[in-house]
């Protein structure tokens, strides 16, 4: 990659000028980059600058904040410095960002003793706006001045007429009651605080919801002053824009302050156990059934007195791939092989702590069998340490490290950014930077070690010191409570009532009028004149062209061969596509099963572990999964897949195509208790995504009843297929022998070279010579001529409330507006991108105390979508979507607001891809109708968008008012609540014991 060194060098000069002294540089090659690390003389800031040819600038600025107690305190601080400031007194720079920056990361977030504050972009001019949006927001927030700023992020009673009840409401409360509503966070959190007692990281710092409503404003303010100061930050730098500018932005701001020298944080150490801790807590089930089979036990341990060094880290990791990082890992395998629970829990090393830990369980069990997983988790330990890892098994995890390091493949979060996070778990602590991101030589000195010792002289001393002979362990069992959630919701009801009954008439008074004043805050927009103090981008600095990726399509015998000469840093991707129509409908529901067959069952030569270990070996892994869609604009035009994905290194790429043609015809479908297994973790997963992702579930279940690809979609990843997963689980034993000859039918049904479409991404080098073996691998593939199967299912229309133990809701509601006459145009992205930054923003988020909420079309059914996420409300949501008609008719739009929106949706649409990305993005439009040319055409109407596209959207909504359906995921009580006042607006299903 091209050299930045001159810049670099000219960076020293500018940099004294500046006020900054060079701590230290080194040339980075792992990541192609040279980076200084320098400290600000007056202010004793810490900045790493990494220099490099990627486009993708990133940015971020990062706190130590530790948490006084368990209220949320740098959560909520976290939210509302982005709520204004003194350079941009607007509402909420953050959105006015959204809505036109051309970012590919624009956020923040809280961990346990640290806020990260990060940007990126491709656009130096949008990347130098974000920083110093950013910057002002950090250091000189409106938020420490107005009260209402945290009541609106934070929390505050509200009570919208003296004669209702009073609640509690606020953006982070939302976010923090969804957390505490998932038993798979909920475990962690309990494990957390019992591992650190004495330490902060005993404490929230995301906030409990019972205890945020206890911080007041003058704590809060506090906490801006002591840290919120530039001696305490951590600033980082990254991609192929100037260093001498980055060092100009940092010390405009910087330059306003002096030293302070107070100590804010020092690292906190939790002293070692002598003895083990056990706990036992309760949490929320629902649905109807037996709770039997749902609890749940968590181990953790306690690593290290101190913070490790780079050698034992790498070790850890490599360590932790071999107990849990694939189906075939030792401890995973075992866990999962023992019939004892549904799936595994805990994330096993985390290192975002000063002190290592390691965190392992079940859930899914009977309380019997609680000790039994315990004690098998020890047992395995015991076993490893004794005999250690195959050779073949240390290998792949070595080499699947490896890969993934030299990849540094971040999928769509940037390099960048993912860089200054993993250089911040040593530098927030005091120590070097540079350390974690120079690989080379640790995995060099690993690999020699293993090589000369064997592997068990690593890595038994390594499970017998943290496991075997750690006294610093705590293990915490969960048991379901079916009325937990009930009791909680009825005490916290009691609590605001005793509250009320506590008040005078006069504050009851002015607490309504206070909700009414918020309100009114939160609902009146900034003025024009008041935004155009936002930096900005014009129409100027935006492509006029979409992204254009380079794709050949070569015809290899018989088989339809998409390429995509691009720059991938010597590695192969690459999809095998089958059509799934000729599929029979009844067999439909086993895809996703027979997927995970294919990548975890073995052959008539190798069991599933060797296979499982060759991959890794050889390649950079191979994942399975169905993909299904409607064909732009042609609702009933369905296209229905089967995709391998695939990566390797050029020089192994006939590995790859070996083992992807292994995996297809060589697997043998015999082994039932492993697909029990399969089962029983498939319906684990899917009951916890229902709780996690509730959104999710329930737009995949409202498309389900607008168009066929929707419900297919939904047979196979929503309500349905958990359902289907859990009569499967009770009938695997007597129907096994069906089971696995349905199997083979899918596998006959799908594999052929009829249909076939293969995708390839590499530069040109590589992809010619791939030819050889590609033209192997697709001679090898039977052919049949298989007659195309007829899916004209949908689920019966009308609402639904799915109701789960659950302190907030998840609601979308649907229509298609093709249907009714709609034809689509490219302005829906602008209107669409308006809409969620603006009206939904404004009355779901900001005044209505949900996490989020968002609206769209898409553009192959004809599906116009609203839904929230983690949301107090249910019917108000809904009233919210009914205005949006309104709303639009109203509008008046000025220049600048719609010149945003239309960048905005510019930058959806046409976002930063890695490499890979692009590739497959090209091969998704080539499977459903997307050409060239509709891209060119889209795009030229995203940038005509005007103000009349508004209003005639409007129509084309409200001619829907018919038509619209309603998925909600909710609480029993919410859902009680919406039918009382509106009578049989939903369908109430109840999900059989969802925990």
């Amino acid at each position: 990659m091209p050299s930045r060194r001159g810049k670099v060098n000219d960076a020293y000069d500018v940099a004294e000028e500046l006020g900054f002294e060079k701590l230290s540089e080194k040339a980075i090659k792992e990541y192609y980059s040279h980076a200084v690390l320098y400290r600000h003389k007056k202010t004793g800031a810490e900045i790493m600058s990494l220099s490099n040819s990627d486009e993708n600038k990133a940015f971020g600025i990062v706190f130590s904040t530790p948490p006084r107690d368990s209220s949320g305190e740098p959560h909520i601080f976290e939210h509302s410095v982005l709520c204004g400031s003194r350079k941009y007194p607007v509402k909420e720079p953050f959105v006015e960002l959204l809505k036109g920056s051309f970012y590919t990361y624009l956020n923040a977030f809280t961990c346990p003793d640290r806020t990260c504050y990060p940007v990126a972009s491709t656009n130096v001019k949008d990347f130098y706006n974000l920083v110093d949006v950013y910057l002002d927001a950090v250091f000189f927030p409106k938020c420490v001045e107005d009260i209402q700023i945290f009541q609106q992020e934070g929390w505050h009673y509200e009570l919208n007429d003296p004669a209702e009840d009073i609640s509690i409401k606020g953006v982070v409360y939302s976010e923090m009651k969804g957390n505490y509503s998932q038993p798979d966070l909920l475990v962690q959190y309990v494990a957390r605080k019992a591992l650190f007692p004495d330490t902060i990281y005993s404490l929230d710092s995301g906030g409990d919801p019972k205890v945020i409503p206890q911080l007041t404003f003058e704590q809060f303010k506090e906490y801006h002053n002591k840290y919120y100061k530039p001696s305490n930050a951590k600033i980082w730098f990254y991609g192929d824009d100037d260093p001498n500018e980055r060092l100009r932005i940092l010390a405009a701001y910087l330059d306003q302050f002096e030293l302070d020298s107070t100590e804010t944080s020092k690292v906190q150490y939790q002293k070692v156990f002598k003895t083990p801790k056990r706990i036992t807590e309760k949490y929320s089930v629902g649905g109807h059934g037996d709770f039997a089979k749902k609890y749940m036990i968590y181990l953790s341990w306690l690593l290290s007195e101190e913070m490790l060094d780079v050698e034992t880290e790498l070790k850890l990791y490599v360590l932790d791939h071999l107990l849990l990082g694939t189906p075939a890992s030792s401890l995973r395998k075992i866990l999962l092989e023992s019939g004892l629970g549904d799936d595994i829990i805990g994330n096993g090393i985390e290192d975002e702590y000063p002190q290592h830990i390691f965190a392992v369980g079940m859930k899914g069990l009977s309380k019997d069998d609680v000790r039994k997983v315990e004690e098998l988790i020890v047992k395995t330990f015991k076993s490893l340490a004794e005999e250690g890892f195959k050779l073949d098994a240390v290998e792949a995890s070595m080499n699947t490290i490896e890969f993934s390091l030299r990849e540094n493949n971040s999928g769509s979060f940037p390099r960048g950014l993912s860089l200054m996070l993993r250089s911040i778990n040593k530098w927030i602590y005091g120590k070097d930077p540079f350390e974690p991101l120079l690989y080379e030589e640790p995995l060099l000195n690993l690999k020699s070690y293993i090589s000369r010792e064997g592997p068990k002289a690593v890595f038994s001393p390594l499970i017998e010191k943290f496991f075997l002979n750690n006294s610093h362990c705590v293990t915490v069992e969960m048991e379901p409570d079916p009325d937990k959630a009930s009791r909680d919701e009825a005490d916290q009801n009691e609590l605001l009532k005793k509250l009320k009954a506590s008040m005078t008439e006069e504050e009851v008074a002015e607490l309504a009028r206070a909700t009414k004043e918020l309100r009114l805050k939160q609902e009146t927009p900034d003025s024009p004149e008041a935004l155009r103090c936002i930096p900005k981008l014009s129409l100027e600095d935006i492509p006029k062209k979409p992204i254009h990726i380079p794709t050949t399509i070569e015809d290899v015998n018989g088989v339809k061969v998409l390429k995509h000469n691009l720059f991938t840093n010597n590695i192969v991707y690459l999809e095998v596509v089958f059509d799934m129509s000729p599929l029979k409908q009844e067999l439909l529901q086993l895809v996703p099963l027979f997927c995970q067959c294919l990548l975890e069952m073995g052959t008539k030569d190798m069991d599933f572990v060797q296979l499982n270990h060759l991959i890794g070996r050889k390649t950079g892994g191979i994942d399975i999964c169905p993909f299904v869609a409607s064909k732009i604009g042609k609702k009933s035009d369905l296209c229905s897949y089967i995709i391998v994905h695939g990566k390797a290194l050029s020089e192994r790429v006939e590995d790859l195509f070996n083992l992807i043609n292994c995996i297809l015809q060589e697997v043998e479908f015999k082994e039932k208790q492993r697909f029990k297994q399969f089962v029983a973790q498939s319906r684990a997963e899917m009951e916890t995504q229902i709780k996690g992702s509730g959104s999710s579930i329930a737009a995949t279940r409202i498309n389900a009843k607008l168009n066929v690809a929707g419900w297919i979609d939904e047979q196979i990843s929503g309500i349905s297929y958990l359902e289907f997963l859990q009569n499967l689980e009770k009938k695997v034993d007597d129907d096994w022998d069906k089971i696995s000859i349905s199997l083979e039918e899918i596998r006959k049904s799908l594999l052929s070279r009829n249909g076939c479409i293969i995708n390839m991404t590499s530069d040109k080098e590589n992809l010619m010579a791939a030819t050889k073996y590609l033209s192997n691998f697709v001679d090898s593939l039977p052919t049949t001529f298989a007659v195309n199967t007829s899916w004209e299912s949908v689920l019966s229309p009308g609402n639904e409330a799915i109701v789960i133990p659950t302190q907030v809701n998840y609601v979308v509601k649907a229509a298609n507006i093709y249907e009714s006459g709609y034809q689509f145009h490219g302005s829906v992205y602008v209107i669409s991108n308006y809409v969620d930054t603006t009206w939904l923003w404004d009355r779901l988020r900001t005044s209505g105390g949900a996490y989020g909420g968002e609206c769209g079309l898409n553009a192959h059914s004809g599906v116009f979508s609203y839904s929230s996420y983690r949301d107090p409300n249910l019917l108000k949501t809904l009233d919210v979507y009914d205005g949006t008609a309104n709303f639009l008719r109203e509008l008046e739009l000025d220049d600048d607001s719609l010149t945003k929106a239309i960048i905005g949706a510019i930058r959806d649409l046409e976002g930063y891809q890695l490499p890979d990305a692009k590739g497959y993005s090209s091969l998704l439009w080539y499977l459903t109708g997307v050409t060239e040319e509709y891209r060119e055409k889209r795009h030229e109407e995203v940038l005509s968008t005007i103000v009349k596209d508004f209003k005639e959207f409007a129509d084309a909504i409200e001619a829907v008012k018919d038509k619209w359906v309603v998925v909600a995921v909710a609480s029993p009580s919410d859902v009680a609540l919406a039918n009382e006042q509106r009578p049989g607006f939903f369908d109430v299903k109840k999900i059989r014991e969802v925990s």
